[in-house]
């Protein structure tokens, strides 16, 4: 298939990836390499505007990020998987971008607040933290890409990296696509506990993990608050679990447990086998895959030195182009 579209993600190395990563952002990208010409990238930079104080992790995340992304189905034949520290030119194009973006414009970005107000255990008042959103611009505008997979939450990021093109574009001429939002559906994949499934909250169901440690987790799992014997009728709606049947199960196996669960007719532990039988279905070719990589010593090394290379010559192009409408 020729592929005329192109795009770019990336994800920031702070751990290992869960069951949300995957349906959330990972099953999308695994498509998209199919239809579009697709740059996924390491953002280890963006790792370090909050966790600039320890970065010892860094390198080793970085490997089990990419493991995991190989595991889910991402094939760096079909796709380019790189390291954006590898590839300079991004700090190059965020520096001029910094120069044409106001201040009030990085400010305004409700992520931006959030997070101060939010995370207190780490100084964020760093510049790097702050113009972060002007990095992002850059890694998405280096590929002039026609969209970018995003979920909601991210829509402020883009829009302003929409912004920040139409700015460049204003005072130097045409160079940059306004890239457009490719709406990343939404997957409920709950934490453990029934809250946000995230590694800060160490209640994640992790790709990688084994499915004794899974089986000890699940039938640690938050269900029905309200269902507290077999005997009690449940509601699947109100189920921390329910939302992993409507990814995992099929159609009739859901039916027969909505059915059970409101007669009263279906306890939670079995319900959590009926789970634990298809998530290991589904994990297993994963974790092979993730094995067969893993067992290389220089597996992750190759993808990313291919990639990067990759990314490279893209970027070399854009960079031209860049400092000839500059005057650079």
């Amino acid at each position: 298939m020729s592929k005329e579209l192109r795009t770019v993600s990336g994800m920031r190395p702070t751990g290992p990836l869960h069951l949300g990563h995957y349906f959330g952002v990972l099953k999308n990208w695994v498509e998209l390499q199919h239809t579009e010409e697709a740059y996924f990238f390491v953002a280890d930079w963006h790792a370090l505007t909050s966790d600039y104080a320890d970065p010892s992790r860094v390198r080793e995340n970085i490997r089990d990020m990419v493991l995991d992304w190989v595991a889910a189905g991402l094939d760096p034949e079909k796709c380019v998987i790189f390291r954006q520290s590898e590839v300079k030119e991004h700090a190059e194009l965020s520096l001029l971008l910094s120069m044409i973006t106001p201040v009030s414009w990085l400010e305004r970005n409700p992520t931006y607040k959030e997070q101060q107000q939010q995370i207190t255990t780490k100084d964020l008042g760093n510049a790097g933290f702050l113009c972060y959103p002007v990095l992002m611009a850059a890694d998405i505008l280096m590929y002039r890409p026609h969209g970018v997979p995003v979920g909601e939450d991210q829509l402020p990021h883009l829009e302003l990296t929409r912004e920040i093109a139409r700015r460049f574009n204003h005072f130097y001429g045409a160079l940059f696509p306004e890239p457009l939002a490719m709406l990343t559906p939404a997957a409920k994949c709950p934490g453990l506990d029934g809250r946000k499934m995230s590694k800060s909250y160490n209640n994640g169901i992790f790709l990688s993990d084994p499915m004794a440690d899974i089986s000890q987790k699940i039938r640690g799992m938050f269900t029905d608050p309200a269902r507290l014997r077999k005997s009690d009728p449940g509601n699947p709606s109100v189920c921390n679990l329910f939302p992993y049947h409507e990814i995992l199960s099929s159609i009739a196996e859901r039916e027969d447990i909505r059915q059970g669960c409101t007669g009263a007719q279906l306890g939670c532990v079995d319900c959590k086998k009926i789970f634990l039988k298809n998530l290991e279905a589904f994990l297993a070719p994963l974790q092979e895959r993730r094995a067969s990589f893993a067992a290389r010593p220089s597996a992750v090394t190759d993808i990313l030195l291919a990639g990067n290379d990759r990314a490279r010559a893209f970027a070399l192009q854009t960079m031209s182009a860049v400092r000839e409408k500059m005057g650079l």
